[in-house]
């Protein structure tokens, strides 16, 4: 029994997995390094080209749910994260080139898996698992379209920019988590008032990089640029990603007016990505712009914040709850095309599509994960669960099946939905 599936990154990679380690020999196509997408740099599979925080790591939080479930259910972009990890206070980061040369060597490895580096311009007969992520162009862009005429669906994606720290002025910033939670894990770049109004003034009017059909209502709201949010009023960076809650500054004692945050992007702790700094500024302006930042007057940038198009389809008319195409279902989507966002959110979707393509292939019944489940809930809401336009959706307790009873706060409800999911994870790994 055979699958191709195309593209190697979160979602192919797990698909991927999840195929061969039930026995199904997976040939497994990957273009790079013959030809890249505007947005990768690396050779490896799963690379990670925005942050390298896959976000909280906590229960009562959804996609601390959603983590959980797939490790309890053997994804390996799981095992690798966690293998690779690095400090982030709540959340699980990782050391991003670690963590992609680990998944590419367990799958390069893997007896049942054939590597072909080269790009896919035909879909091939027989099962086949595209995950070629949301910059997919070309002859396979041409290919989708034909399968699929409502894929003419967009938004648009930013990068934040990453700088040494040996390069921060530490006399003006200091490590800490918010609330101090955890480890003190981020460097935390204080702003008086008159310093955060000057910053957010010069980032209204800095000029931007062109994209052509770029415009403001285009943009997920989950990668909102940061010079579109400083264009929608003054203090809406200040109740974002530089907000002050819950960090207090130890030279003064108290909560500054902003604070911009910086989280490791490597295991050597050499490396700093600016937290919630996606942007689309041309590059001379986000070091003229970002060098207003008291600790990061000097600050070295090892990498800018590009601005790409990602492209995801119709899927609540296209798919089925196992991410099959409905009109020919020999065709399976996985990853951030499909329309879930967010990096765990595609490695779910390869990791349901690639369980149920095998057992399909085996001749076994469907797993058929349940909206009690964070994986059930976000393929059922990908396929039919969303109410008016499609937009992409991350992970969220607000598609998976309430409880059903009251509990008394949200935390201890969160904890509660997801102490009955894990146990219906539980019962499914059982049977499989």
């Amino acid at each position: 029994m055979r699958a191709t599936v195309i593209g190697a990154g979160l979602a192919g990679s797990e698909a991927a997995w999840q195929l061969a380690r039930r026995g199904i020999e997976v040939t497994l196509y990957e273009m790079k390094p013959q030809k890249r997408s505007p947005a990768h740099v690396s050779d490896c599979f799963a690379e990670l080209v925005c942050s390298n925080s896959l976000r909280s790591d906590e229960l009562t939080n959804a996609v601390g749910l959603l983590k959980e479930e797939m490790r309890r259910l053997g994804s390996l972009i799981m095992e690798c994260a966690d293998a690779h990890r690095v400090p982030a206070g709540g959340a699980l980061a990782v050391d991003r080139e670690g963590f992609a040369r680990a998944v590419t060597d367990r799958l390069c490895a893997h007896p049942n898996v054939t590597v072909v580096r080269e790009e896919v311009e035909r879909i091939p007969e027989g099962r086949v698992l595209i995950a070629t992520g949301p910059l997919t162009q070309g002859a396979m862009a041409e290919e989708i379209g034909r399968l699929c005429p409502d894929t003419d669906l967009h938004f648009f994606d930013a990068v934040a920019p990453i700088v040494t720290l040996e390069s921060v002025d530490m006399e003006s910033a200091w490590f800490a988590s918010r609330y101090d939670k955890g480890t003190a894990d981020y460097v935390n770049c204080p702003m008086e008032k008159d310093e955060y109004i000057s910053f957010v003034t010069e980032l209204q009017g800095a000029e931007e990089a062109q994209l052509h059909g770029f415009e403001d209502s285009g943009v997920f709201e989950g990668c909102m640029p940061v010079e579109v949010m400083a264009r929608r009023g003054l203090d809406t960076l200040r109740y974002g990603p530089l907000k002050p809650v819950g960090l207090r500054d130890p030279r003064t004692g108290r909560e500054p007016y902003a604070v911009v945050q910086l989280r490791m992007d490597n295991a050597e702790g050499t490396l700093y990505n600016m937290v919630g700094f996606q942007t689309h500024l041309k590059f001379p302006e986000q070091r003229r712009v970002f060098s207003m930042i008291p600790a990061l007057k000097n600050a070295e940038f090892v990498r800018y914040g590009v601005m790409h198009r990602n492209t995801y389809l119709n899927s609540p008319k296209l798919l089925d709850r196992y991410y099959r195409l409905r009109s020919d279902p020999r065709i399976s989507f996985a990853g951030q095309m499909t329309g879930v966002e967010g990096y765990i959110e595609s490695a779910a979707s390869g990791m349901l599509a690639g369980m149920e393509c095998a057992r399909e292939l085996l001749g076994q019944e469907p797993v058929n994960f349940p909206r009690e489940t964070a994986i059930g809930a976000l393929a059922l809401y990908v396929s039919g669960g969303s109410v008016g336009d499609f937009q992409p959706m991350n992970i969220n307790f607000g598609i998976i099946s309430p409880l059903g009873y009251r509990v008394r706060g949200k935390r201890n409800k969160n904890a509660a939905i997801s102490e009955r999911s894990l146990g219906i994870v539980e019962d499914i790994k059982n049977r499989l």
